[in-house]
């Protein structure tokens, strides 16, 4: 992998983790565009180290009543804290259980392909539009119920399919249930944190059992320091747009992208 592809890699993940825009067809589609294998296991991996570290830092207040409200459960309280913990908790598993079953039988390299990724991309944007057109804007974060919280998480595994993503679903699901578009995006944002660590540790096991990292450690520090970064600009970014145009330009942007790809598909 070359500097110049490392560094698109890094800014790319870093910029498209919590847009409703799929990471992942981004990361499947870069290394295609020039020419070159994909990112080896430990740039992928330390890329999203560093998208994992900045959506830790931006929500760190509420990270923190998280982690206070979860000591609450042992002292019979349910704060607030520990009532989102419940719900992110509760939204987690199948994700997990879909991608361990997707992992295992090998059915995850079958559906990282250009075509799938085209046909999710422009599938998966009328819903985030129908949702944030007509769905109405009553719930806050603390204001979503477990019923809530089972759709979301659902939603969640369904994006484990390339260019479907997982920001976007999850935020589609949440505006359908009823969430304002600042509570659909930072309940997607602060899930990802245990999804994000599980699939990290995944990549990680495989290193450990031999898989070759295709990288130095001067690349991974690299690509978790640019990650980092784009993460933390899209987040802010992501939270302050959403607010006042909604998700309609990460809607049109779906289009444009995978009509964009269906194109250089007929065309080569």
């Amino acid at each position: 992998m070359t500097l110049t592809l490392l560094i698109i890699i890094a800014i790319v993940q870093g910029l498209t983790e919590y847009l409703p825009v799929s990471s992942s067809a981004h990361l499947i589609l870069a290394p295609l565009v020039f020419g070159q294998e994909p990112q080896s296991v430990l740039i992928d991996v330390m890329a999203h180290i560093g998208s994992l570290l900045a959506v830790i830092l931006y929500f760190r207040a509420e990270i923190g009543s998280v982690i206070a409200g979860v000591f609450g459960w042992f002292q019979g309280k349910m704060t607030p804290g520990g009532r989102l913990a419940l719900l992110v908790v509760i939204a987690t598993p199948p994700v997990l259980v879909f991608g361990a079953v997707l992992y295992f039988t090998g059915l995850l390299d079958l559906i990282r392909s250009p075509a799938v990724i085209a046909a999710a991309t422009l599938i998966f944007a009328l819903p985030l539009w129908l949702a944030d057109r007509y769905a109405p804007r009553l719930k806050g974060v603390d204001a979503l119920t477990v019923r809530d919280a089972v759709v979301i998480g659902l939603a969640q595994a369904v994006a484990l399919i390339p260019g479907s993503s997982r920001s976007g679903l999850m935020m589609t699901a949440a505006r359908a249930m009823g969430a304002t578009r600042q509570g659909a995006a930072k309940f997607a944002m602060l899930s990802s944190i245990p999804v994000i660590a599980a699939f990290g540790l995944q990549s990680g096991l495989d290193l450990a059992r031999g898989e070759a990292p295709g990288a130095s450690l001067t690349d991974g520090l690299i690509a978790v320091g640019l990650s980092f970064a784009a993460s933390l600009l899209a987040i802010h970014l992501m939270m302050k747009l959403v607010e006042k145009l909604g998700f309609l330009p990460f809607v049109i942007y779906r289009i444009v992208l995978g009509l964009g790809i269906i194109a250089v598909l007929v065309l080569i």
